[in-house]
């Protein structure tokens, strides 16, 4: 079962916008000493729509060469054609990948049956099982419960990302999935309270960042110890906030360079964070007990 803390990583690149694939395993090294537990590589965070086809499969390719089989990798792989998600999903199914994640089709806005099929779909063609990623904030459309439930009853559907930050769902979900199902945040600043009510994990920006404070938190919240994941989530709750001060992933981008573990490269329409927020992120940062190079 996918569970604990999962990193949706950043992409890094050049000041040109091309992947740089030395910082890519720079990062991944980082992960596995700070104890994150998955690397989710290509999803919103790691500017999935703005990778090319080919490149978007030689990413995959590359994160797992150089994973090595110390950590998984979960793939993003969905869009908003099922057609495209297939395609995409199937070029990298050959791959040592823990799973793929396939986020709800955007833009076009498609019924409850129509996202059913979608997914079901999708998972018949694959080897890998799938996440489910429920996040109308960025796509438009809301994943209800009663469709993650009925899809939970597929075979080669294993889990959900819900960044709905809609608590009131953990325990209706939990109740109608059952407990072989994996159900993981996709929400940092409400993270901590989704896996106290009984959620699985987080695949988290934050992570990006605080790596080992969020495994700890990970690790404090599934056992039921709320009063040491507290504690650990009240420092962490500066980077949940500003690291969305921009679009995400604006803010982590800027954090993680500062850090050091990537250069300054992010792709158009997305552009550098703003002046403005980087004192914010920063104090943020000193406040998890980061410390960057400079402000």
């Amino acid at each position: 079962m996918l569970a604990g803390s999962m990193v949706a990583l950043v992409t890094p690149m050049n000041a040109d916008g091309a992947i740089d694939y030395a910082d890519l395993g720079r990062l991944m090294d980082f992960h596995v000493e700070s104890g994150t537990q998955a690397l989710v590589i290509a999803g919103t965070t790691g500017e999935s729509a703005t990778l090319e086809h080919d490149e978007h499969i030689e990413l995959i390719a590359a994160a797992c060469e150089l994973a090595g089989g110390r950590v998984p990798i979960v793939a993003g792989t969905g869009s908003n054609s099922t057609a495209q998600t297939l395609n995409l999903s199937r070029a990298v199914d050959g791959l040592p990948v823990e799973a793929f994640l396939v986020v709800t089709p955007y833009y076009n806005k498609p019924t409850q049956e129509g996202m059913y099929r979608h997914f079901c779909t999708v998972a018949d063609a694959v080897s890998q099982p799938l996440i489910l990623y429920n996040v109308p904030g960025r796509t438009g459309v809301d994943l209800h419960s009663s469709t993650v439930i009925r899809l939970s009853a597929h075979g080669n559907i294993a889990s959900l990302k819900d960044a709905t930050a809609e608590l009131d769902r953990v325990a209706t979900l939990r109740d109608g999935c059952g407990p072989g199902f994996s159900l993981l945040s996709g929400d940092d600043a409400t993270s901590c309270e989704f896996m106290l009510m009984g959620g699985d994990g987080v695949i988290s920006v934050t992570a990006n960042v605080a790596a080992q404070a969020m495994r700890a938190l990970c690790d404090m919240a599934r056992a039921g110890d709320r009063a040491a994941a507290e504690r650990i989530d009240v420092n962490l709750r500066g980077l949940h906030d500003t690291l969305f001060v921009e679009s995400n992933p604006i803010p982590v981008k800027w954090a993680v360079g500062r850090m050091g573990l990537a250069g300054p490269g992010i792709r158009l329409p997305l552009t550098e964070l703003a002046a403005e927020y980087r004192g914010a992120v920063f104090a943020a940062m000193a406040q998890a007990g980061i410390e960057p190079a400079a402000a």
